[in-house]
Parts: C-alpha cells; sequence; structure tokens
C-alpha cells in the first residue's frame, strides 16, 4: 500500500504530508527507496493477495481524510510481528494519520484488562525508573533482575527454578504453547495455586500441593471494610473505568482478588511493613500509590469517578515522540521471506470461534464460518484440498515441525473447505496449541507463532 501511495505521489506531492514527514518524522527518503527497490511479484507472493486487491486497499486509504488501522494477533503472533507493525506505522505516517484526531493505529485487545496489566506494571523487564518510583511509593526493595516470560517460565518449572506457580485466573495449561511440555511443567512445581472464579482444565494439571481458591467474579458485589468496593478496567483505547460489582456474591465465603493476594503476603511474610489490610479495606488507597507511581495516574480516585472514565496519556498522540531524535523513526525493515521452503508444507494459524471467550468455549458451533458442531477440523483452500486428494469432510492428520526441528501431531480432523489464500490453513485453539513448539516464538517479541505454525496435511492413516 506504501508503494501505491508513492507512486501516486509522483504525480501529485500533496498525497504525502510534507510538512508533518518534514519537520516531524526521521527516514522518509530512505524508505522511499526501500520500497520502490521491492518489486509487484515479492510483495503479492508474500503476502498472498493480488496486486489488485492492494491497490483497492491503497485506494480507499488514499481517499481517507483520517484513517485508523486496526489489528489483532493476526499481526503479532507471527516471527515478524514487530516489523509489521512498525510498517503499518510507516503507512500512517506517509500520509500524517498519527497524532490527530480519527486517525492512528490501533492494536486491539480484547480483554478488559489486558492492556491494563501492561501499564500498571505487569512487565518481566521492567525499567529502573519504573522500579524507582514503586520503592519510593511502596517503601521497598523490588527486584531489579529481569523476570521471566511465559515460555521461559515453563522451562524454568521443567529444570527446577521455578517452584511455585500461582495463577490469577485464566486457563495457563491450555493457552500456552506445546500444551503437553506446559502441563509436565506445572506438575513439577511445588505447589500451584489457582486463583479462579470457575473451574478449567489448568486446576486438573498441579504441582506436589495444589490450591484452588474461588475468588468473587467482576459482576459480584465486593464488600470490604470501608464499603462496597470498586475495581479499574483499562480498555482497548486506553480508557480507564471504574467496574462496580452488583449481583450477590455466589457465596458468602468468596474472598476479591485483593484480599486473596493480601492473605497470601501476610501468611509469606509476617514481619511485613506493608498496610495490607489498609489496602483490601478501601481500594482507593491502592489507587492513591497507583497515582505515585503511574505516569498519567495523577488524581487516579477524582479521574475514575467521571461517569465516562479518563483516557491515559500516550505521548504520540501529542505528537511527542519519545525517540533520541525526538522524531518519528520510519522503519526499514526488508520484505522477508515467509515461504515455506516446501511446497507441501502450509503455514496454519488458531484463532477463536465465535461462541468462545479466550479458552471458554461455549458451544461447538462457529456462526463466523457456518461451522456448526465441530471444533476438530482444519480449514483448507479447496486447491490444497484437491492437491492432497480430499473432499469436503475427510479425516486428516496434522503434523507440525517447530524450529527445533521437533515435530508435534493432531490425527482425525475433518478436512473443511474455506476461502483463505492459497499455502495457508486455519483451526480453532486451543485444541491445536498442541502444534506449536516451546522454541516457536518470534525473535522479535517473544509471542508465540500461533499464526504461523508450519504443517503438511494427509489424509489419516495415509
Amino acid at each position: 500500500m506504501s508503494k501505491v501511495v508513492f507512486e501516486a505521489a509522483d504525480t501529485d506531492p500533496s498525497v504525502l504530508d510534507s510538512e508533518f514527514l518534514g519537520t516531524l518524522t526521521n527516514g522518509v527518503d530512505v524508505y522511499r527507496e526501500l520500497v520502490a527497490a521491492t518489486p509487484w511479484v515479492d510483495l503479492v507472493a508474500q503476502s498472498g493477495l493480488t496486486e489488485e486487491q492492494i491497490r483497492a486497499a491503497a485506494a480507499v486509504y488514499l481517499g481517507s481524510e483520517r484513517t485508523v488501522i486496526s489489528w489483532c494477533l493476526g499481526v503479532s503472533q507471527h516471527e515478524h510481528g514487530v516489523d509489521t507493525v512498525r510498517e503499518i506505522v510507516n503507512l500512517l505516517l506517509l500520509r500524517g494519520n498519527i497524532g490527530r484526531r480519527g486517525a492512528g493505529p490501533s492494536p486491539i485487545r480484547g480483554h478488559s484488562n489486558v492492556q491494563g496489566n501492561r501499564t500498571c506494571g505487569i512487565d518481566h523487564h521492567p525499567t529502573d525508573a519504573w522500579l524507582d518510583r514503586l520503592a519510593e511509593a511502596c517503601r521497598i526493595d523490588p527486584p531489579r533482575h529481569p523476570g521471566l516470560d511465559t515460555v521461559r517460565t515453563i522451562e524454568a518449572m521443567h529444570d527446577g527454578r521455578v517452584k511455585v506457580f500461582v495463577g490469577m485466573g485464566g486457563n495457563f495449561v491450555l493457552a500456552a504453547p506445546d500444551t503437553p511440555f506446559t502441563a509436565q511443567g506445572l506438575e513439577k512445581c511445588r505447589l500451584t495455586v489457582q486463583v479462579s472464579t470457575k473451574l478449567n482444565r489448568s486446576h486438573l494439571v498441579h504441582g506436589e500441593k495444589a490450591l484452588i481458591l474461588p475468588c468473587l467474579g467482576r459482576t459480584e458485589r465486593d464488600q470490604q471494610a470501608q464499603g462496597p468496593q470498586g475495581t479499574t478496567v483499562e480498555d482497548a483505547m486506553s480508557m480507564v473505568h471504574l467496574s462496580m460489582g452488583r449481583k450477590q456474591p455466589a457465596s458468602a465465603y468468596l474472598r476479591s482478588e485483593p484480599a486473596i493476594i493480601a492473605g497470601m503476603a501476610k501468611a509469606t511474610l509476617p514481619h511485613t511493613a506493608t498496610p495490607w489490610d489498609w489496602y483490601v479495606g478501601d481500594y482507593d488507597n491502592i489507587r492513591d500509590v497507583m497515582a505515585k507511581v503511574l505516569p498519567g495516574f495523577e488524581g487516579f480516585n477524582d479521574l475514575i469517578r467521571d461517569r465516562h472514565g479518563f483516557r491515559i496519556p500516550q505521548p504520540a498522540r501529542e505528537r511527542v515522540f519519545e525517540t533520541p531524535s525526538g522524531r518519528a523513526e520510519f522503519s526499514h525493515a526488508p520484505l522477508p521471506n515467509v515461504i515455506p521452503e516446501s511446497a507441501e508444507t502450509l503455514v496454519l494459524q488458531t484463532m477463536r470461534s465465535h461462541d468462545q471467550w479466550n479458552t471458554t468455549i461455549y458451544s461447538n458451533d462457529d456462526r463466523y464460518r457456518g461451522v456448526k458442531n465441530l471444533r476438530e477440523l482444519v480449514f483448507l483452500h479447496e486447491d490444497d484440498m484437491r492437491d492432497r486428494g480430499l473432499v469436503e469432510g475427510d479425516l486428516v492428520d496434522i503434523v507440525s515441525t517447530s524450529k527445533d526441528g521437533s515435530t508435534r501431531m493432531l490425527t482425525a480432523f475433518r478436512a473443511v473447505p474455506y476461502d483463505l489464500p492459497r499455502g495457508s490453513a486455519a483451526g480453532y485453539m486451543p485444541e491445536m496449541n498442541v502444534l506449536i513448539g516451546r522454541k516457536d516464538f518470534s525473535a522479535q517479541s517473544d509471542q508465540p507463532l500461533m499464526k504461523s505454525i508450519q504443517v503438511t496435511i494427509s489424509r489419516t492413516g495415509a
């Protein structure tokens, strides 16, 4: 699409936002040369689209006064996911679609606090500046060494470095890649703790000792010492809202997540100086501390009591670019080759169905794709099915090859024709997570390659 934009600019320079590019960006000329040197035949081959389709999309962009580009995990969970997001930003920069109303990049975050966790410091490599603010506000000495991401946590369970696992909701066994390896890691732990609103598969895979701690759901009334309490959530647009449960709790014995964590802390650290009961009695006390640590959260308790909530400040939205140059930097990553070496290899992605929330499956129907009462399936292009001697409904075996050369297999899945690019395949998670090896993560982001699994597919028993 950037290639089309530059072609249009050759005859009409006003297509580019020259003032924005000249004063607030770096590297556009180098990027233009890179795009010009990348032939259409390569763009078509690597994208799986035709030149006409790409030009049609670019025409929509050129005809738009303001553009928002959104993406989900289909972009992130690839080997070159970071470069792809940077390329999206490149395209937006060309026409000044950064830092003005109704325009910009918009990654979609499905869960109400996926983004909020990171905003509030759930990060395995926090900055020293963030840790300094945390230490001062909480009067503690936080660990300074890097933590572990998901894949390395599972590896550390296997080699004995992680002995205790505490899960705050979620379904770790089925959400993580390489399902058997993940399960074996949990079973090696001395203690596993699941804080949950409902049971799932992870509760059945546990360490030497296991605790299941039921907690209040966000829709249930949370009554503490100072009255009813509310928690805050951050949505995909960086808006923060107060969430107050209204329903009668399912049991009088249920505790809130803050109360459970505080209880663990007091039991583990009997001489702690942290006022855990004070925090649990009134969540405003927690938010007052957060206001001292998190940039943009000043006056947190007042902000969340506005019925619309508040938006976390983002420098780029104000055209303030926190780079060494103080400008937005164009990415100059070359077009990668993502086509498998063997013509027999397909690139498979895992995804959710319509009646599914994360790993929770409410029915076997998928209204998005016209599927009824079936999840053990693989979507294929009709020509790819024909090449393999398959017809709709055939049982097939799916064999994946990991980066480290190891293979994994699923058997007796149904072949279903679908409108995919040739060479592609798709199926549902968590059933297909078993195909992803522990080494199958992006070198750029550490994201599991759940949208880029190399597989071969053949009739079952062939």
